[in-house]
């Protein structure tokens, strides 16, 4: 008789920004399908999702994965119910109106490692700064990369669990990375990122390091991080128009607040308008632009206009789940002429 651990990973009800949690669950013959995973259910009076009095919550699977690391494991990526089945207010994955899947997202997860020790991103020597940014940026060599072990293998674990898990880099500052994740379907996007965000914090724990998701924890001339989110949908992938193009994204210009609102906490420290951003209190896109609010990529263009746009708004310690349903819904909102 087998036993399989399914660990349950949900977030919890902190605002603005959640935080991942999660506890295992061992079930005996588990066929290791999404179906066979039972609801399970937790204290929610622990994670501010409920009072003492009553204080169950429940856990709804809605992704699985292999867990590489673990005899029998799975990662499971659940939703919070409340007590009769009825969506938690802080599950925002239920929000998305993209039931069809037509909505094919690309997160760019940029964040800093931090060392217990030092409480510093890697590379930064107590007490002061490491050279200043330029050669950090895609490096190789000890002078400049700084845990290229940690991230390999969080990589290696990634692909093993069949996340989607499209690249790896060093960022603009020292001990700062980023890792791509792409997926079909605004909710499984969001599934896969937290689901490596789970194994990237996880794996930290084995080499004294921490992950700071903040996006701009070292003021000063450093960038910070984000979370750029490409997106698009068959509107997009097939319009062959770049009146098209513009329709959608002029549709972002009147809720640019609504979509900020939802990017991530802090994002305005990071938003400044320098270090390949735009201004928090500015809207704009343009093609090949890393200093607008949208890019247009120039693959798009060269294609046809056929392609898909880039949110360079999303700060490093956003939702995806958020973001994504923020993004859908301006999308499906755009006004696109018939003659067009």
């Amino acid at each position: 008789m087998s036993k399989a651990k399914l660990e349950y990973i949900w977030l919890d009800g902190y605002t603005p920004t959640q935080n991942m949690r999660s506890k295992t669950k061992i079930e005996e013959n588990f066929s290791g399908k999404l179906e066979d995973c039972p609801i399970w259910s937790f204290d929610g009076s622990s994670t501010k999702q409920a009072e003492g009095g009553s204080s169950d919550c429940l856990l709804k699977p809605v992704a699985i994965f292999p867990d590489p690391t673990r005899v029998n494991g799975y990662l499971v990526m659940t939703e919070v119910l409340n007590p009769d089945g009825t969506p938690h207010e802080s599950n925002h994955r239920a929000k998305i109106d993209d039931d069809d899947n037509d909505f094919w997202f690309g997160f760019e997860q940029e964040y800093f490692i931090m060392d217990k020790s030092t409480q510093l991103p890697l590379g930064f020597p107590v007490g002061g700064y490491p050279g200043p940014q330029g050669m950090y940026y895609c490096s190789v060599g000890g002078k400049n990369t700084h845990g290229r072990d940690f991230v390999e293998e969080h990589a290696d674990i990634c692909l093993e669990a069949g996340i989607n898990f499209e690249g790896i880099n060093q960022e603009v500052a020292s001990g700062q990375w980023e890792f791509q994740i792409f997926a079909k379907g605004a909710k499984n996007a969001g599934d896969q990122v937290w689901v490596a965000r789970y194994l990237l914090d996880r794996l930290t724990e084995s080499y004294g390091y921490y992950i700071e998701y903040h996006p701009k924890p070292i003021k000063g001339d450093w960038n910070g991080s984000g979370m750029h989110a490409n997106f698009s949908n068959s509107l997009l992938r097939n319009a062959g128009s770049k009146e098209v193009y513009e329709a959608v994204c002029e549709a972002f210009r009147p809720v640019a607040k609504e979509h900020i609102a939802v990017y991530g906490e802090f994002n305005d420290q990071r938003l400044t308008g320098l270090h390949e951003t735009a201004s928090i209190n500015d809207f704009s896109y343009g093609i090949s632009d890393r200093g607008a609010s949208i890019r247009i990529p120039i693959a798009t263009v060269e294609r046809g206009w056929k392609g898909w746009l880039e949110d360079r708004r999303p700060a490093s310690n956003g939702d995806p789940y958020k973001i994504a349903g923020r993004i859908v819904k301006t999308v499906k909102s755009a006004k696109i002429k018939a003659t067009v």
